[in-house]
């Protein structure tokens, strides 16, 4: 009956990161749809886009909180620290394949729409150790405004996330199966993260303009017109 439960956990975390809140929030803002806007993805960065800042920080906001939660309730029903830990993967899973969004395309195959995991990655982590927040969100905000790429903002989460808890399971400040997260995390955002990844390879990833990276490549690109 246990085992059930704990397997029910999981499916949870999957629907609570399925529910996809970047969508219903650009809907009501604007009446657009998300997934015809750039990416197509769900997340707080193509809600940017789609509606502006506020809705891209309410988005990521409640994104977060899918992961945070799915660890919340798994501790609540259960000791089992192994479900703690995929239970916010079933989140990240959720988010990036909603279960609420799926559809066929125009070749008759099944497809799941979403975001890239980034939000719901930090919200697990902070959900197994609280201060993971301001060191990955800190972090984050470094990356972002120095690269000024979003791809490469996000996987760093799940980077950061495992070296993090890699260190302080060696230290014995945290259980060993926690690094089990970030890794899974990482695969998850790097698998989500395919095509942009392979922009990235050809020169082509979008470069956020108010980063250093952006500034710079715009100071470059008005020396040469000269």
């Amino acid at each position: 009956m246990q085992i059930l439960i704990e397997i029910g956990i999981v499916i949870l975390g999957y629907i609570i990161g399925s529910i996809p809140f970047g969508l219903l929030i650009v809907k009501f803002k604007t009446g657009k749809d998300i997934r015809d806007v750039e990416s197509g993805r769900t997340g707080g960065t193509n809600a940017v886009r789609a509606a502006g800042f506020w809705a891209g920080l309410l988005t990521a906001i409640l994104d977060i909180l899918k992961g945070t939660s799915a660890v919340w309730i798994a501790q609540a029903l259960t000791g089992n620290h192994l479900i703690h830990v995929l239970a916010p993967v079933g989140a990240i899973l959720g988010h990036n394949y909603s279960v609420f969004l799926a559809s066929r395309d125009s070749e008759g195959k099944l497809r799941f729409y979403g975001g890239a995991g980034g939000a719901p990655a930090l919200g697990g982590a902070a959900g197994l150790w609280l201060p993971m927040f301001p060191i990955v969100f800190g972090a984050g905000l470094f990356i972002w405004f120095t690269i000024g790429i979003a791809s490469i903002t996000t996987l760093a989460i799940g980077l950061i996330v495992t070296i993090t808890f890699a260190i302080r399971a060696y230290l014995g400040y945290q259980p060993p199966i926690d690094i089990l997260y970030g890794v899974l995390a990482l695969f998850l955002l790097g698998w989500s993260l395919r095509p942009n990844l392979k922009k990235l390879m050809q020169g082509q990833e979008r470069v956020v303009s108010i980063s250093l990276n952006g500034l710079l490549r715009k100071r470059k690109e008005e020396k040469d017109k000269q």
